[in-house]
């Protein structure tokens, strides 16, 4: 009898600022059928258009050159076709980017960029409501510079289909990078949702790469994870009925099991039911995971409904200047200092360079501040002071790092390590558009 034919999904990025090593350690060992590069949060492409408008040669994935060289001579010797959201803010230039670094390397590769999910024209005319708000987007005041609509897997599979070795799109959905080419490979439709869900399922657990291989997951003591300064990214072995075998490279380390794989299953999903994509609402509830093999797990149960009628959004508003200023004290009373040091930089930024008091934020790292009031303050044997203001203006956020900067001999006693820095702000609100109104497009560079 013959076996079943599968594809063979790899991760090879989780976030923009994901290591290389394991993508190429991916690629040359388990020389995957499709490598991707999920490379785009919600923050990662509006601050791809904030950099877009100071650059418009700018705004894709700075990563995105270093992660093609390294990957593509396995690759082109494996036939693995690259797909990635890296272009962010910019795809186009992002698809002229790979397509340099093939030609400096020698391949006649075939680049395909999907647009069509920058929608900020769209927005502007159709005045949504926005989710935080409650409100329409009219009655925002701050500088609306970007909209990128999550895409589905039809513009992923339509690349691949016509015959790229590179896809680079902008704001797809993460797990739609990975249903694209098995829509592609498998001839799923548009309304075969229980395959849609299955393949949606294959894509979540994938799409965060190390993450499923124990890194996240881990804990000294409760949740070992082997050899983890060497972690092994994932692959899948897909079957056109939608069952997948998961697994990582021999010899790297980490872990493959059903508990990584049930912690990553839940990650981000508010409803395990209703898990809301631009392809399919998948359901997860009836999801189970059996292990194999030595880091093999197979995933089956999972499931979906129509897709919603709408697309998810994502906005990207100017707001404002982040300044801050951090300073270590050590020793005995150093919270006492800490907290002295504090006091005299907010009293100044106030009463010498006029920052509301509102705006300014206090922050007592290693006396617990990660925890947000909810425990009461230790008392550490060292703490780092960070002081912040979200301000209108570049100027005056570089005041706050000014001020914690000259404690250094203007007291309180023994601060060190001082550290200062001035960021622009973009904040990130989300809406909804009617999905006729968005066009996806393919094109393949020549």
């Amino acid at each position: 009898m013959t076996a079943a034919r599968t594809v063979r999904l790899g991760a090879g990025a989780g976030f923009a600022g994901d290591r290389i090593d394991p993508a190429v350690e991916l690629a040359r060992h388990a020389r995957p059928d499709y490598l991707v590069f999920e490379c785009l949060g919600e923050r990662t492409v509006a601050a791809g258009h904030a950099r877009r408008l100071a650059d418009p040669a700018a705004g894709f994935d700075p990563l995105l050159a270093a992660r093609l060289r390294g990957v593509l001579p396995h690759c082109h010797a494996a036939g693995t076709t690259v797909v990635t959201n890296s272009g962010a803010a910019n795809p186009e230039a992002a698809g002229d980017c790979a397509a340099r670094v093939a030609a400096e390397a020698g391949f006649g590769t075939r680049i395909a960029v999907v647009t069509g999910d920058d929608v900020l024209d769209l927005v502007r005319a159709l005045d949504p409501v926005v989710w935080e708000t409650g409100t329409p987007l009219s009655e925002i005041d701050d500088e609306l510079i970007s909209a990128n609509a999550y895409l589905g897997a039809e513009p992923v599979a339509d690349a691949v289909s016509a015959g790229a070795d590179v896809v680079v799109t902008g704001r797809v959905a993460d797990p739609a990078l990975y249903l694209g080419p098995l829509r592609h490979e498998f001839g799923w439709d548009v309304d075969e949702h229980e395959l849609l869900g299955k393949g949606t399922l294959v894509g979540h657990l994938l799409e965060c790469a190390g993450q499923l291989t124990g890194g996240y997951f881990a804990d000294p003591v409760t949740k070992p994870v082997p050899a983890p300064a060497r972690l092994g990214f994932p692959f899948a072995d897909v079957s056109s009925d939608g069952t997948a075998v998961l697994g990582k490279p021999d010899g790297t380390g980490g872990r493959l099991d059903r508990r990584t794989c049930g912690e990553q299953l839940l990650y981000e999903v508010d409803d395990p039911a209703a898990y809301v994509t631009p392809d399919v609402v998948a359901d997860f509830s009836g999801v189970s995971f059996t292990e194999v093999g030595p880091d093999r797990v197979a995933a089956q149960g999972a499931t979906g409904r129509p897709r919603p009628g709408g697309l998810k959004v994502t906005l990207g508003f100017r707001g404002g200047w982040l300044g801050e200023g951090q300073l270590t004290y050590a020793g005995p009373r150093c919270l006492d200092r800490a907290r002295m040091a504090a006091d005299i930089a907010r009293e100044r930024l106030v009463a010498v360079h006029g920052l509301p008091e509102e705006a300014i934020d206090v922050e007592y790292i290693g006396a617990g501040a990660a925890l947000r009031g909810l425990a009461p303050a230790v008392d550490p044997v060292e703490v780092r002071v960070r002081v912040s203001a979200r301000v209108p203006s570049a100027e005056a956020a570089e005041a706050v790092g000014w001020e914690v900067e000259s404690l250094y001999t203007n007291g309180p006693a023994g601060g060190g390590g001082a550290r200062r820095s001035v960021t622009e702000v973009v904040a990130v609100r989300s809406c909804v558009v009617p999905r006729e109104h968005v066009s996806p497009r393919v094109t393949v560079l020549p």
